[in-house]
């Protein structure tokens, strides 16, 4: 009896490491559009539910950008887990992309 408890204890104690990014985008220009879209695949293949993701618009919120220290768009912010990532540009190049988020192919 004791054991059955002590394995749905430890099976409630287990945590699903989530990825946690922001994407700062400028509206609906081109690399946005493309670096949305090879980031909502790369996702869809490699982290499924195990993601958040934040899309920050910088001609809407540019006071956000300037504070986060963003010069240029897109940017992915990877900020959790350690160690925190950034790549720049439109996410085309996937094996960057895995690289920085820590992902191996």
């Amino acid at each position: 009896m004791r054991r059955k408890k002590a394995e749905k204890t430890r099976s409630r104690r287990a945590v699903l490491t989530v990825m946690v990014m922001r994407l700062y985008i400028a509206d609906a220009a081109p690399n946005s559009v493309k670096a949305i879209a090879n980031l909502e695949a790369i996702c869809k293949e490699h982290l499924q539910d195990g993601f958040k993701l934040e899309i920050i618009d910088v001609l809407k919120f540019p006071m956000r950008a300037l504070a986060d220290g963003i010069l240029v768009t897109p940017h992915l912010a990877k900020l959790s887990p350690s160690p925190a990532a950034m790549v720049v540009g439109n996410l085309s190049d996937r094996a960057s992309v895995l690289s920085a988020l820590g992902i191996s192919e």
